[in-house]
């Protein structure tokens, strides 16, 4: 059944849109090919947006976002942070695949965008005031105690068969909290 809620197509047009990104890249994405996933023309993915680079940055604006309001970041225990965003990752992976896409294709000007600075200030600052109260460790930076949480919790993301045969599939997930949480412990 069709809708006139243009909110509810403009919805499935970045679901729409993600699926394709993710499997193409911007370069092979195909705007008609995303319109028929999303079950509306081609016409009306140029009235949401204004061309096919507006529609790669909104549905990257859109995955921060959800992954900021669905994965909060817990300073106080970051192993089970990293535990739910590894969690994130195996429920959607057309997510790395598309931020792969979007570091390939935007390269450096990726790194600087409203959305992932403010995602990224904020998880910082949360690790650094754990940090000041002695929950987590001082032996790194804030920056660098952030940037191996987030690393080691998608470090099976988008992995070969030889990697990910190194650990069974049912102990990646407590091997990244545990790893996590010894990593962040304070010394002493």
């Amino acid at each position: 059944m069709s809708t006139r809620d243009p909110e509810t197509k403009r919805q499935r047009l970045l679901v729409a849109a993600l699926a394709e990104f993710a499997a193409y890249g911007l370069a092979g994405a195909r705007v008609d090919r995303l319109a028929k996933r999303a079950g509306i023309s081609s016409g009306l993915v140029y009235s949401f947006y204004e061309n096919k680079e507006g529609l790669f940055e909104a549905v990257f604006d859109l995955i921060v976002k959800q992954v900021v309001a669905g994965v909060p970041m817990d300073a106080d225990d970051p192993g089970e942070y990293a535990g739910r965003l590894y969690d994130g990752g195996l429920a959607h992976p057309e997510v790395m695949r598309f931020v792969a896409w979007y570091e390939l294709e935007r390269g450096d000007s990726a790194g600087r965008r409203v959305s992932t600075s403010a995602a990224m200030k904020q998880k910082l600052d949360a690790v650094a005031d754990a940090q000041r109260r002695g929950v987590l460790t001082d032996r790194f930076t804030a920056g660098q105690l952030l940037a191996l949480v987030l690393n080691l919790a998608n470090m099976w993301q988008m992995q070969g068969a030889d990697f990910l045969d190194l650990v069974p599939e049912q102990s990646r997930r407590a091997t990244i909290v545990d790893a996590v949480r010894r990593l962040v412990a304070p010394t002493g």
